[in-house]
């Protein structure tokens, strides 16, 4: 049986190709194991050819984010973007997509992972590094002031038309 993580990534990937297919983008899952892309997209004359990565969360937990690993923070192409999809609480919410450049979530990822190692724990000890990354909607909300505060990504919901220019 698989487990509810790897439905909840497949949910997300097929909502994402849902949404670029209704918009007129040609769109198709990327084979099992390319490291940086669950979807291939291009126009229907073939002009303009990008990737998408998806990443995928129901509302649990305090910080609203998304998972991420240390290697995002250096994955960078203009032609790469990343689909965050919120499915929120319940299987009747709606859908939420955010739209955003690779670059953006690299720098996002670098600056807030080096202000977190930089600020000391609860006990006021070091902080360890490791390989996990948090992508937030409000880094204000946890001590990380990056310039990324409260409504941030809101510029990218919904932002379809990135992968158009």
């Amino acid at each position: 049986m698989p487990s509810a993580s790897t439905l909840l990534g497949a949910a997300g990937e097929y909502y994402v190709m849902s949404q670029l297919l209704r918009r007129g983008f040609i769109a198709a899952l990327a084979p099992a194991g390319v490291p940086n892309a669950d979807i291939v997209v291009t126009d229907e004359v073939g002009d303009r050819l990008c990737a998408v990565q998806v990443k995928s969360r129901v509302e649990k937990g305090s910080d609203g984010g998304w998972h991420m690993r240390d290697k995002h923070e250096s994955v960078i192409s203009p032609h790469l973007f990343y689909v965050f999809v919120d499915f929120g609480k319940s299987i009747d919410t709606a859908a939420r997509s955010f739209v955003i450049p690779s670059e953006t979530v690299a720098s996002a990822l670098r600056r807030s992972h080096a202000l977190w190692l930089a600020t000391p724990g609860k006990k006021g000890q070091q902080r360890r590094d490791s390989k996990v990354r948090r992508l937030l909607p409000d880094y204000d909300s946890v001590g990380l002031s990056i310039g990324h505060g409260a409504g941030w990504m809101d510029v990218y919901r919904e932002g379809w038309e990135l992968l158009r220019r």
